[in-house]
C-alpha cells in the first residue's frame, strides 16, 4: 500500500472529510487532495504532520508491506506438513494495512480512553476531598 492511499484510508476510518483533513495541515482542499491521488511529493515535515494528526508513527505511514508469507497446514495424526510461500495480492496487501492501521488506531483509542478513565477518577477523589474539608468546616 502506497503512502498517499495509508493517508486516504487513516482520513477515512477516523470519518474526516478531506476538508477537515486540509484544515488540520493548513492545506486547500485541492491541495490536499492531490496528496490522497499520489500527485504531491511529501516533504518529512509534512509527513510528520500528517502522522501526528492521524496518531500514528511515520514509519508505519512510510513502510511499505509488499512482503510475501508462508502458510503452513498440519495435518491429523499422519504428522504431514504442507508449506508454501506465496506473495499475497494487491487486495490482500491492502486488507492487511487497513487492518493494521485499524488496530493501531484502535490501540490508540484505548489509551486515550484510560488516560481519560484515570483523569475522571482522580477528579473525583479531588472533589470528595473538598466535600469532606467543606463538611469538616
Amino acid at each position: 500500500m502506497k503512502t498517499y492511499e495509508k493517508i486516504r484510508l487513516m482520513r477515512e476510518m477516523n470519518q474526516w472529510s478531506q476538508e477537515d483533513v486540509a484544515d488540520k495541515l493548513n492545506l486547500s482542499t485541492n491541495g490536499y487532495a492531490k496528496i490522497e491521488r499520489g500527485e504531491t511529493r511529501l516533504n518529512l515535515p509534512r509527513l510528520e504532520q500528517i502522522a501526528e494528526i492521524f496518531h500514528i508513527d511515520l514509519l508505519d505511514l512510510l513502510q511499505s508491506e509488499n512482503k510475501g508469507f508462508v502458510c503452513q497446514i498440519n495435518e491429523g495424526d499422519n504428522n504431514s506438513d504442507i508449506s508454501f510461500y506465496a506473495t499475497p495480492s494487491q487486495e490482500l496487501t491492502t486488507e492487511i494495512e487497513k487492518l493494521k492501521l485499524t488496530i493501531k488506531h484502535q490501540q490508540e483509542l484505548m489509551l486515550y480512553k484510560d488516560q481519560l478513565l484515570q483523569q475522571k477518577m482522580d477528579e473525583n477523589l479531588l472533589l470528595k476531598e473538598l466535600i469532606e474539608n467543606l463538611r469538616s468546616k
